[in-house]
């Protein structure tokens, strides 16, 4: 059975803990927008890339468009 050091050296755990971090950064764009950041800030700050943060805020505004 493997220890717990031993566990988070697997690819497994690796990955599984690599795709919580890119989801918990992805879910902070919205309230990063909310607070004033603009992409470039919330990109350079979250340490992705400019493409996904533009994406993130026009599906944003899209969601926010159809509630009103």
């Amino acid at each position: 059975m493997l220890g717990l050091n031993e566990l988070r050296q697997t690819k497994v755990y690796q990955e599984a803990l690599e795709e919580g971090e890119q989801k918990a950064r992805l879910e902070a764009i919205p309230e990063l927008l909310k607070e004033g950041l603009n992409n470039e800030q919330i990109a350079r700050a979250l340490k992705l890339p400019l493409e996904v943060v533009a994406q993130v805020a026009l599906q944003q505004q899209s969601d926010e468009a159809t509630k009103n």
